[in-house]
């Protein structure tokens, strides 16, 4: 057998194309890569985002419009009626219901990240007993049960995840921008989907505190008033039509026939009364 020692031609592992090509290449196949994952994530990010730790909420720096304080006979009442209702959603330990009140003559009432609850006055003084209270706080509640503020935030809150894994600084600070910017509107826009799903949730509290829905399909004849005038409530701007509500809550009735309903407590006029002077003279000093 002969052995022979070719002539290796020069330059044989060496691309033609020229370096900064090559670099151009990869990176815009890394980039465009991440952007069709990042792509899909966002497209399912609704049902991601359920699975977030809820310590992201707790931990975004949230600003909420009223008062939550407890001397107060209003916030200390709505506060009592959240804890309740909390207790018949089975909520998690750490997913603590707060309640804040707001002197605005807004009709309106919104959940937000973190386990916040806010009214408006201009939503309690309309209301007309207490198991309609009962229906919009569950309502909210339930909102927060089934994670739909950060569901609703999903996509930036996937992205931002998925950045962290890249780099954990750059992604906690775009979680945390991403979260506390968008946490500062005054209410989040849910699907059609969420709110029927917190409706329903909603149904069953009420009827496990009162034991019958007598009283929580007055909410929604306010409501129907109200469009009637063609004033449409903030709290309605995205919800299913007030008529389909009302048939889902007759649907869900028990009809004993003498269920009774529940007032409001016998000062809820003054206390919202008494709550709007002290943040009048407040503003005077």
């Amino acid at each position: 057998m002969e052995y022979s020692n070719p002539h290796i031609p020069e330059g044989i592992n060496t691309s033609k194309e020229h370096p900064l090509k090559e670099f151009l290449l990869l990176t815009v196949g890394v980039f465009g890569t991440l952007a069709i994952v990042l792509f899909i994530l966002a497209l399912v990010a609704d049902k991601i985002a359920h699975y977030l730790p809820y310590s992201i909420e707790q931990d975004s720096d949230m600003f909420v419009m009223g008062s939550n304080d407890r001397e107060k006979p209003i916030v200390n009442y709505l506060q009592d009626l959240a804890d309740k209702i909390s207790k018949t959603q089975n909520l998690p330990e750490e997913m603590k219901i707060t309640v804040y009140y707001s002197d605005d003559d807004t009709v309106n009432a919104y959940a937000t990240l973190g386990g916040n609850v806010i009214f408006f006055k201009g939503l309690l003084e309309k209301l007309p007993n207490e198991n309609a209270l009962s229906m919009v706080m569950a309502h909210e509640i339930a909102h927060i049960k089934h994670r739909h503020p950060i569901r609703s935030l999903g996509s930036g809150v996937v992205v931002g995840l998925v950045v962290s894994i890249l780099n954990s600084s750059i992604g906690d600070d775009l979680i945390g921008q991403f979260i506390g910017t968008t946490g500062n509107l005054t209410s989040f826009k849910f699907s059609r989907e969420h709110e029927t799903e917190a409706d329903s949730t909603a149904i069953d509290s009420v009827k496990t505190i009162y034991g019958h829905l007598d009283g929580a399909n007055e909410l929604f004849l306010i409501f129907k008033d109200l469009e009637g005038e063609n004033l449409q409530p903030e709290f309605l701007s995205t919800h299913p039509a007030t008529d389909s509500r009302l048939t889902h809550i007759q649907e869900s009735r028990m009809t004993s026939g003498n269920n009774q309903i529940t007032p409001l407590p016998e000062g809820f006029a003054a206390w919202l009364e008494d709550s709007e002077n002290s943040q009048t003279e407040s503003g005077k000093q």
